[in-house]
């Protein structure tokens, strides 16, 4: 009796996984949008090729890598077809190569495939909604795929595809943590006016008080170690024209044209772009290419000149692991919520907030399912969410190899200015865009902003 249950549980995961997402929710969790759930599972998809890169770039399982069965030349091939990557530098540095660009194909080939999707009644809604067994086994058959790609051009092109990607990644994040600064002021000052309590005021102070702290004890650290009395004009440079941006969006933010055009900005949304700006500038500099400008660089020669004496390079410096965080972060973010602001909805073309079933969601019965929350008309687009997830793939591709590339000879492993030229304009990308949120009401004053 036990042993005919057990088949019938198992038959009952298979139909679910071959199913839509409802299936897929536990008795312990709560009915939640089937939208939701669809998006959470292709992030956890992301999330499990980056612990997957995480683990062969470990340089202990780096240096076994060679003996996966066709992984390498002379290794012996693996169903009829041999492999030409050469695994004699670099291999953990390839093999996060390859399993981004196995992310960035998979969550390309969905974007291609929801293009114009409406509705969940379209039949591509159920691809979308369903089938993540055959989904999970397409991730593994193109992840296997790439490791076949032979080395030739492709590590020197996909960097460059990387450096794109990943420019336009931080410019999302830039986006969210914009408005997520803005949401964040407007609830506390909304609380503040609702309950005449002054601690809520406090709190804001508090807190604009230990970000713009912490900015300054790190620009403090960034001229320390990143700057010589004689040379490093750079660095120099990059540190002085980042500072007086801040310096200039946070003034700007509290003229008095600016509150009254806009009565919730303030020093709280300056202080948090400013301490994100810093951190940009600390993973630009870090990406230095110069021994004397750069306490942090990793010279990494080929894994073939490595003797037993050398230390083991690691690729986990600080800013690396920030990024990772932030990279973790945002891809919930996106995954998850919804902004407060109309206009950020429409740029980032997720759902406007709102909780509960309304017209066209019909919720499912039982106490722990979820409902199909688009039959009336979408939550958000696909494509644009498998977009952000393909750059999301570069991103983090880009972060775990520190966007260090070889050369010509494949024999070193250093870091380019591109890294540092891409980071540095992200920031003051940024920087611009938090600035045209303040000065926007102002410029179009015809515009609704509010």
């Amino acid at each position: 009796m036990g042993a005919c249950l057990g088949v019938c549980s198992l038959l009952s995961c298979v139909s679910c996984l071959c199913g839509s997402a409802p299936c897929l929710l536990c008795g312990c969790c709560p009915s939640a949008k089937n939208s939701t759930i669809s998006r959470l599972l292709f992030t956890f998809f992301l999330f499990l090729g980056t612990l997957v890169s995480i683990i062969m770039i470990i340089p202990g399982v780096e240096k076994e890598l060679h003996k996966l069965p066709g992984f390498c030349e002379g290794s012996g091939s693996v169903l009829g077809v041999q492999t030409h990557v050469n695994c004699r530098s670099f291999l953990g540095h390839r093999a996060v190569y390859r399993m981004g660009f196995a992310m960035a194909s998979f969550f390309f080939l969905f974007a291609v495939l929801m293009v114009c999707v409406r509705s969940s009644k379209d039949p591509r809604a159920a691809l979308q909604n369903g089938f993540w067994f055959f989904k999970f086994l397409a991730l593994v058959g193109i992840t296997v795929g790439a490791f076949y790609i032979p080395d030739g051009a492709f590590t020197s092109v996909w960097f460059y595809f990387g450096v794109v990607g990943s420019f336009l990644f931080i410019l999302v994040q830039l986006v969210l943590l914009i408005d997520f600064a803005h949401s964040w002021s407007q609830l506390w000052l909304r609380k503040a006016s609702e309950s005449s309590a002054k601690g809520w005021y406090a709190a804001l102070c508090t807190v604009t008080f230990v970000l713009y702290a912490a900015s300054i004890t790190a620009i403090a650290l960034l001229y320390v170690y990143y700057t010589k009395p004689q040379g490093c004009t750079e660095g120099k440079a990059l540190i002085s024209i980042n500072l007086l941006l801040c310096l200039i969006v946070s003034v700007v933010s509290i003229l008095p044209k600016i509150q009254e055009a806009q009565p919730h900005s303030g020093l709280l949304q300056a202080s948090l772009i400013t301490l994100y700006t810093v951190y940009v500038t600390w993973a630009a500099l870090a990406n230095v290419p110069t021994q004397e400008c750069n306490p942090t660089l990793l010279v990494r020669n080929s894994t073939s000149t490595e003797t037993a004496t050398e230390p083991v390079t690691t690729w986990w410096d600080a800013p690396s692991i920030v990024g990772l965080i932030i990279f973790i972060l945002c891809t919930l973010f996106i995954s998850l919520r919804s902004s407060d602001h109309p206009q950020v909805n429409k740029l980032m073309l997720t759902e406007e907030g709102g909780h509960g079933a309304g017209p066209g969601e019909v919720a499912e019965p039982g106490p722990h399912r979820a409902y199909d929350n688009e039959q009336d008309g979408v939550s958000y687009n696909y494509t644009f969410f498998h977009l952000c997830l393909l750059l999301a793939a570069l991103y983090i591709m880009m972060t775990l190899t520190n966007w260090y590339r070889p050369d010509e000879s494949l024999q070193v492993l250093s870091s380019p200015w591109t890294a540092v030229w891409v980071k540095v304009c992200s920031s003051w990308a940024g920087l611009l865009l938090y600035l045209w949120t303040l000065v926007a009401p102002l410029v179009l004053p015809d515009r609704d902003f509010s």
